[in-house]
């Protein structure tokens, strides 16, 4: 299975690495290595978390406050948010591909 980022998904990411190396060396490796595993276990299991709306999922971050929210379509995951769970909560709803 692949996986593919909206481009604001992968902004925000961006904005994130450089936000946690900007706190303490390394940070943001560490930030971006916790996404790249939750990525890894969305490709693995696909359908293992719970649904946000009728064909979009999030998958949570151990460390950080952070949740990958994606959809499924043919074979492939879009990751439509790399979002911060303590901000405002629908913002990605306007990314969905409706199905």
């Amino acid at each position: 299975m692949n996986y593919f980022f909206h481009p604001d998904a992968e902004k925000e990411l961006d904005e994130a690495i450089a936000y946690y190396n900007g706190c303490q060396n390394d940070l943001g490796l560490e930030f971006a290595k916790e996404v790249y595993l939750a990525i890894q276990n969305i490709l693995s299991f696909p359908y293992a978390w719970i649904p946000l709306s009728t064909n979009t999922r999030r998958c949570l971050t151990n460390r950080f406050p952070y949740g990958v929210i994606y959809q499924i379509a043919d074979k492939e995951v879009y990751i439509i948010a790399v979002m911060h769970l303590n901000r405002e909560p629908n913002y990605w709803k306007k990314r969905e591909k409706k199905e």
